[in-house]
């Protein structure tokens, strides 16, 4: 963002701010999950297991889709309670914050959702491969859609933001994806064999 502007710093702070107060909800979602699920798979309730692990990625969406709702509404105020409506020189700044707010939607509802699927699996201790996710998610697509979005196709601040929640929604999905991988083997009963 440096590299943009001033006021594409100034905007994505405002919003990268509003995405983290946001994520405290998840993320205190994220750390009951990580309880919950690992209770669970300790004694080997495999229903229990995934029934806490879903119930809290569900929790996290929900109320994720839910403030994304209110930030959509109120996109135009909160760059004003940032900056303050009386400086001239903040307008450009204002309706760029305003811009990402709603380019964040989906990134917000993602954000919940790998948090809580991040929680989950850490309950099963599975640490290692959403690390692996992480990277493929955030560095090799989402910095790479960043640039390209941003630099090369020239949209600036919106294209970085684009990119951003195009990497998130990979990673939420892939951490979503392995949790459901993880506990299905255990939940899912066995075919009987066809005589």
């Amino acid at each position: 963002m440096g590299r943009i502007s001033t006021s594409a710093v100034a905007a994505h702070q405002i919003a990268l701010q509003v995405a983290t107060l946001l994520y405290m909800v998840p993320f205190g979602i994220a750390l009951a999950a990580t309880v919950r699920v690992g209770q669970a798979a300790r004694r080997r309730d495999w229903i229990g297991t995934r029934r806490a692990g879903f119930v809290a990625i569900g929790v996290a969406a929900a109320f994720m889709a839910a403030m994304t709702l209110i930030i959509g509404a109120s996109r135009n105020a909160i760059p004003q309670m940032f900056l303050g409506a009386d400086a001239p020189q903040s307008t450009e700044t204002i309706e760029l914050a305003a811009t990402l707010l709603v380019l964040g939607a989906s990134f917000f509802v993602s954000d919940g959702l790998q948090a809580a699927a991040g929680g989950a699996l850490r309950g099963l201790n599975d640490t290692r491969m959403p690390l692996a996710i992480s990277a493929l998610g955030y560095w090799i697509i989402g910095f790479t859609c960043c640039v390209w979005l941003g630099f090369t196709m020239g949209l600036c601040a919106v294209g970085v933001w684009m990119g951003l929640s195009v990497g998130t929604a990979i990673y939420a999905a892939l951490l979503v994806w392995r949790f459901h991988r993880l506990t299905a083997r255990h939940y899912l009963p066995a075919v009987p064999a066809a005589t």
